[in-house]
This record gives structure tokens, sequence and C-alpha cells, in this order.
């Protein structure tokens, strides 16, 4: 009887931690805080500036997500903390509460869906090939017997190996444990190439000494939606961010902040990352939805 009534306690403290975890909205509201997981590299997306002060694309639209939740609890104040997350521990750190809010260059596909909930997506991402100016590369078919670096953790991983069975090309893969990391392979030549998101591509060779070293070349490997992430299973909170990001989308402000960060000098280098926003992008804003990459794919 007592090793039942002990494992009753235990269901029940567990599912009241996972109660509590899953109401953000509730957490925010008694703590007047929330944490922002942010990168440290993804291009214009969301990148550090040192000292603790993140900037992007995605932090500046979190931070006005916030604002809204801010106003819709009635706090006077909320101190929003900033955590810095990887491609490897991101989801993690949103399943265990540590972050609130991821706001990075996250990927929504259907085997994350099953782990972590996705807001309505904000950005439709192409991934492409960067490489050096003069190295001829053109193609991943020139890929053949290459050293080719990519990020640890990420969606580039698969959609590297996929092409690679596709079209027979035989490559070496070398890993960067972070964005700026992967350039670096690139950038110092221990990589020929680095496969990844193309604003992230974008933004770390606006950021480079000699950025006209570099070129982002060949097909679209891959149409991936990113969006911002949350836990599962908090639907008063999804819909919290979700109206705020469609408010964005209806009234033209998302619009504005693309041109911010993508099409105008952004800091520290006052640099432009020269991407105009794309058609899919502009679909995704016309119609809200969370839909994974797969759906793209069957288009």
């Amino acid at each position: 009887m007592k090793k039942t009534l002990l494992a009753v306690a235990v269901v029940l403290a567990t599912s009241t931690a996972m109660a509590q975890t899953s109401d953000t909205l509730k957490k925010i509201k008694d703590t007047g805080a929330v944490t922002m997981g942010v990168r440290e590299s993804s291009g214009a997306l969301s990148y550090t500036l040192g000292d603790g002060k993140f900037v992007g694309y995605h932090v500046e639209i979190c931070q006005k997500v916030l604002a809204d939740v801010q106003k819709q609890l009635g706090l006077a104040k909320l101190d929003i903390k900033y955590q810095p997350v990887t491609s490897q521990n991101r989801i993690p750190l949103t399943q265990n509460g540590t972050v609130d809010i991821e706001c990075g260059s996250t990927t929504n596909n259907a085997a994350r869906q099953k782990d972590v909930s996705f807001a309505v997506t904000t950005f439709v991402e192409e991934v492409r090939i960067a490489v050096k100016a003069n190295s001829g590369i053109t193609s991943i078919a020139q890929l053949n017997g290459k050293k080719v670096a990519t990020t640890t953790g990420t969606t580039s991983v698969q959609t590297l190996r996929r092409n690679e069975r596709a079209t027979g090309v035989n490559f070496d893969e070398v890993f960067g444990k972070d964005h700026a990391d992967s350039f670096l392979l690139l950038e110092s030549g221990r990589a020929d190439a680095f496969v990844m998101d193309g604003a992230i591509l974008a933004g770390n060779i606006a950021k480079a000494k000699n950025p006209a070293d570099f070129k982002i070349v060949g097909e679209v490997l891959s149409v991936e939606p990113i969006a911002i992430m949350m836990r599962k299973d908090d639907p008063a909170f999804k819909k919290a961010v979700d109206d705020s990001l469609k408010a964005m989308m209806k009234s033209g402000d998302m619009a504005k902040l693309w041109t911010k960060w993508f099409e105008q000098p952004i800091a520290p280098s006052n640099t432009t990352v020269g991407m105009p926003v794309n058609e899919n992008t502009k679909a995704a804003w016309a119609n809200p939805n969370d839909k994974p990459m797969e759906d793209y794919a069957k288009k």
C-alpha cells in the first residue's frame, strides 16, 4: 500500500511539475521574467554584439512579441533574460524550461514537432552553398572529393547526406560547433564549401574581413520554414505568440523588420547582408501557418 501511495505521489508531483512548466504565461506573470533563447552567430536572424547583447531579425520580433505578452498579463515590467543556445542544445533547453521562447534560426520539421511547438513561420529559408569566390565551384556536383563544412545539430547535415546519396557525389563532412566556427573552416581553407541556410551564409559573409572573397552558389538544396520555438502542449502561450506575430504580418511591421536587418547596414561592422525577402516568405506572411518543412517538399 505504501509503495502504491508513493507511486501515486510521484506521478502527481511529476504531473504538477509538467503542468507548471507548460503554463508559460503563468510562469511569466508569477516571476515577472522570461528567458529568450538566442544564437551567437545565426547571421542577421540572431547574433551577439558582445557583453551579453543580442540582436537580429528574430530577436527583435521576439522582443515585440514579449512586449505584447507583458501587456496581455498587465505587468508593469518584464525582465527579459537572454540565454545563448546552440544547434545541439536548443531543443532540450526549451523542453526543460531553461528557455521559454527560442528566437534563433530553427527549422520547423515533423520530427521536431513531436518534441516542441512552433509559432507561425516568420521566414522561409533556402539552403545553399557558400564557397570562396575564386574556387570555381558553382554546384553541389562539383563538391566531389572536397571538404564540406556544416554546423553540428542542424538540418543541413541531413540535407547534405540526402544530396550525397542522390547525386553520387562523395565529399568529406567537417563540422563546426556553431555557424561562426563553420564559416571559419571555409575562410581558413580547412573546408572548400559551407552548406547552410542562405541567410546565415549571407550574414557571415557580410561580417567577413573581405566579403568579396566569398559567394553563395548552386541550386537550392531545400526549402525550410524557420520559426520561433516554444515548449509543447502550451496552447495559451502559443496563441499569445501567434496573435502577436500575425498582427506584425498584417500591419507590415514584419516586412519593415526584414528590411532593417537584411537590406540595410547593421552593427557591428555597418555592412549590409543584401538579401531581399523571397516569395515563399511573403506567402507565409500573407497566410500565417505553422506547417513543417515536409509540407514545402510536397509542392
